[in-house]
């Protein structure tokens, strides 16, 4: 899933190993920085080195076995089998492969999309539009490899390096990358080399990406939701774009935060009744793990919105958030309107006096809309 932790892990998923420490894996840019590596000492020597040595950004320098390795008449490929680690990767036990050919003479190293690694056609991401979707710091660490043995073997450092995911364009249907603009495959992420379990930090970093994309495309509208029904509510809502729409799930801080660095003019905050609830009551993490909503301040927010004694009693012995909805809607007390003006103060709170306008909006399971807090300045 991811290569970095966030700033606050979760708690482990339901089927997690518990019983041990949770051994870490290496990102997609480390195996493909492998790949890489070992072709090119194939084509260049004959003999694929195996294992192969990767240095990482920190100046390790872990080996890998090859899954394959093959010369061809004007090119070389080898590959590596990706290990996550515990982190339930997309990716874990996919072959990442590398193919070198000769580059021409002063290009240095050029980079091509094999199968299953997408193309990038929207601004904004870490790479322009038409290059492949190899980031930053695999492209280093794959340029590093390839120097090593270009002065090993006394050759010049210029190839075409074709990084392929085997199934990569099914895989990237289960990620965020078509809706980054990211078309026909999967990208090569990484930023340690590292895969720490569990740290969300892939999710963090396609909730940055997106923003980045909506900000790169002139957008001055965004809308984060924390599910599929509140997404496609606020989409309907307000008419936006697909680019526009923000998958922030649990992760509404991280998301407000980057905000905070990149700002547009108008940002929604969509969510279910028990998570908009949550954010009320100020938490940033929305993950059941990190805290359940209160009751008994959810009545005493109604009653201090003017509910009845009787009301609010009712809803704070509600056993869900939802049923207490149900019990505030039996009685005509807008409570959606009383938790969405509570959340959009902690929104703020987390924007920390940026210049933009905050909309909170509350949906149940159905898409219908309980509460708002409208476009009002975060900045005091």
């Amino acid at each position: 899933m991811s290569d970095e932790p966030s700033d606050a892990a979760p708690d482990l998923p339901e089927g997690a190993p518990t019983d041990r420490p949770l051994r870490r894996g290496w990102t997609t840019g480390t195996c493909a920085a492998g790949a890489a590596k070992a072709a090119f000492a194939g084509l260049v020597t004959g003999a694929f080195p195996d294992p192969v040595e990767v240095e990482l950004p920190g100046g390790a320098r872990p080996a890998f076995a090859l899954a394959l390795h093959r010369r061809d008449a004007d090119s070389a490929t080898a590959g590596i089998v990706k290990d996550a680690g515990d982190d339930p990767d997309v990716t874990h036990g996919a072959l990442v492969k590398a193919t070198v050919r000769r580059g021409a003479p002063g290009a240095g190293v050029t980079f091509r999309a094999g199968e299953g690694v997408g193309t990038v056609t929207r601004p904004g991401l870490p790479v322009v539009p038409g290059e492949p979707a190899i980031n930053p710091v695999p492209r280093r660490m794959i340029e590093a490899g390839i120097r090593e043995v270009a002065e090993a073997a006394g050759v010049p450092a210029d190839v075409e390096v074709a990084v392929a995911i085997e199934g990569g364009a099914k895989l990237a249907l289960k990620t965020l990358n078509p809706r980054l603009g990211i078309v026909g495959g999967l990208s090569v992420l990484g930023t340690t080399g590292i895969v720490v379990p569990y740290s969300c930090a892939a999710w963090i970093h396609s909730i940055h990406r997106g923003i980045d994309v909506a900000r790169a495309m002139g957008l001055d509208h965004v809308a984060g939701a924390t599910g599929n029904a509140s997404e496609t509510a606020v989409q309907k809502l307000h008419g936006l774009s697909e680019v526009a729409l923000i998958d922030m799930g649990d992760f509404v801080g991280g998301m407000l935060k980057y905000l905070r660095v990149h700002p547009v003019a108008k940002v929604t905050v969509a969510g279910g009744v028990a998570k908009m609830t949550k954010l009320a009551q100020g938490l940033l993490d929305l993950h059941s793990k990190r805290g359940s909503a209160d009751l008994p301040a959810l009545a005493a927010l109604a009653a201090g919105a003017g509910a009845p004694v009787a009301l609010a009693e009712k809803i704070g012995a509600a056993h869900m958030v939802a049923e207490a909805f149900q019990i505030a809607g039996a009685a005509g007390f807008p409570l959606g309107d009383c938790v969405a003006r509570a959340a959009w103060a902690s929104a703020a709170r987390a924007l920390d006096q940026v210049d933009v306008a905050l909309e909170i909006v509350v949906f149940d399971r159905d898409g219908s809309l309980m509460g708002r807090a409208p476009f009002a300045p975060a900045k005091a």
